[in-house]
């Protein structure tokens, strides 16, 4: 077979194997893979330049594997139970956001007003009315969670083998499973560029809101509740990019006028110079990596929404950083 029908099938292999990644939900489960075969690949030659023989850097590199699994099971299991403690606790946090728009009521503009529940009991009644109706939905939320947490585990487990064998060197000499190799290389480089940078991104803003929340309106004699659970929403949302910190900065400002609508007004000045600073990262950091602007990144998370649902937001910024290098790569952008 000629080498570009080689190139051409394995491109449409690839894309279907992403499509049905998605629509199989298992979207989950890959992304924890190339989180592990990532870590594992970036830290494994500190270790195999300080060994000689295949048998020590392939026990060294299981050892680190073993090490990556288990720090991101941890760090999962940490992250729900802060969730569902006191200081971090997401409901506490919806609940005081109900009652601060409440009481906020005679401060907020008549359209906006018009908008919002009568109280915080018609909150709840709503929200009461709601789980009858998805009663059904709900009960499968269980079930669907542990195949979730099924899903993660598998794909950590096949992330480390798949780091373990390359250690060997085995070289694949076939060409259609050597261009299909090519495709996961990129994707898996796809995914280093856009999370690795991402999550450095979110780190920065949680700090700059961090102390904004925690040091700059304390010394102003102005205490927010539920610091700590913003400050982690901020954090965990802007992994995703651009979305993430619009739901934040909602979230903080309706929060502000707990004090006063000048905080709430002064939190919206801050949070849009940071917001401004972030697209500037984002076009440094992540737009110079895979050659796109955050336009771009939107267009794709808007068309992969409407697709594909909350998954599809997920997997956009990945899935266009590896098509992107892809037409790059052929000379077609």
């Amino acid at each position: 077979m000629p080498a570009h029908r080689i190139q051409q099938a394995s491109w449409l292999l690839a894309a279907v194997a992403l499509i049905l990644l998605l629509k199989l939900h298992l979207l989950p489960a890959l992304l924890a893979g190339l989180l592990v075969y990532e870590l594992v690949h970036l830290t494994a030659p500190l270790l195999e330049s300080r060994l000689s023989g295949l048998r020590a850097k392939q026990t060294a590199v299981a050892f680190l594997a073993a090490i990556v699994v288990g720090a991101t099971v941890l760090a999962t299991v940490l992250a729900i139970a802060f969730v569902r403690s006191d200081s971090g606790s997401l409901p506490a946090l919806a609940q005081k956001m109900a009652e601060i728009l409440e009481n906020s009521r005679h401060s907020l503009p008549d359209w906006l007003v018009g908008a919002l529940p009568d109280s915080v009991e018609g909150t709840k009644t709503a929200a009461v009315l709601w789980l009858r109706e998805h009663a059904g939905q709900m009960q499968t939320i269980g079930r669907e969670a542990v195949v979730v947490m099924a899903h993660v585990l598998i794909g950590l487990v096949i992330g480390a083998l798949l780091a373990l064998r390359e250690v060997g060197g085995q070289r694949i000499t076939q060409p259609l499973a050597a261009a299909l190799t090519e495709r996961a290389r990129r994707l898996a480089e796809a995914f280093r560029r856009i999370v690795f940078a991402q999550v450095r991104i979110s780190a920065i803003n949680t700090v700059f809101t961090a102390l904004y929340l925690a040091v700059l309106l304390p010394l102003l004699g102005i205490h927010l509740p539920l610091t700590k659970t913003m400050i982690a929403l901020t954090f965990v949302v802007g992994l995703l990019p651009v979305i993430g910190n619009l739901v934040s900065n909602t979230v903080i400002v309706i929060v502000s006028l707990a004090h006063s609508p000048q905080v709430a007004m002064g939190s919206l000045a801050f949070l849009v110079v940071v917001h401004k600073f972030e697209y500037f990262l984002n076009a440094r950091i992540v737009g110079a990596r895979i050659s796109a602007q955050s336009w771009e990144l939107l267009l794709a998370m808007l068309v992969m929404e409407a697709a594909f649902g909350l998954p599809g937001v997920v997997a956009a910024p990945v899935y266009y950083a590896y098509l992107k290098q892809e037409l790059i790569d052929a000379g077609l952008v």
